[in-house]
């Protein structure tokens, strides 16, 4: 069973996602988006499982949503995803990967329907 959690470790949500994949005996692949940024092609795909729009995956309280104008209604979803490569602070997290399915683990315990 092969599972990846997008985390940042600064983040509780994201250590309560991780260790409640540990308690459920899952010990999964951690990539750190903000050290290691998933591409625009990998975004998409991360996009088309959680059945959301880019817009929807982005923090949009974050300073840099702001002063980059994302709230443009005119930016395309090509911009939007090129916007959270180039910032991926803007990336709501954790992201749950397993089988093709992924959850947000916001709460947590939504990535236990993924498992």
């Amino acid at each position: 069973m092969s599972v990846e959690i997008y985390h940042n470790p600064r983040c509780s949500k994201s250590r309560q996602t991780l260790q409640l994949l540990q308690d459920q005996g899952v010990e999964p692949d951690i990539t750190e988006y903000l050290k290691t940024p998933p591409d625009a092609a990998t975004l998409k795909n991360i996009l088309n499982m959680l059945g959301l729009e880019p817009r929807e995956l982005m923090r949009t309280k974050e300073a840099e949503y702001k002063e980059a104008g994302l709230d443009n209604p005119e930016l395309s979803r090509d911009q939007l995803i090129q916007a959270m490569v180039d910032h991926p602070k803007l990336i709501e997290r954790p992201i749950v990967i397993k089988d093709n399915k992924a959850a947000i683990g916001r709460p947590p315990e939504k990535v236990l329907d993924i498992l």
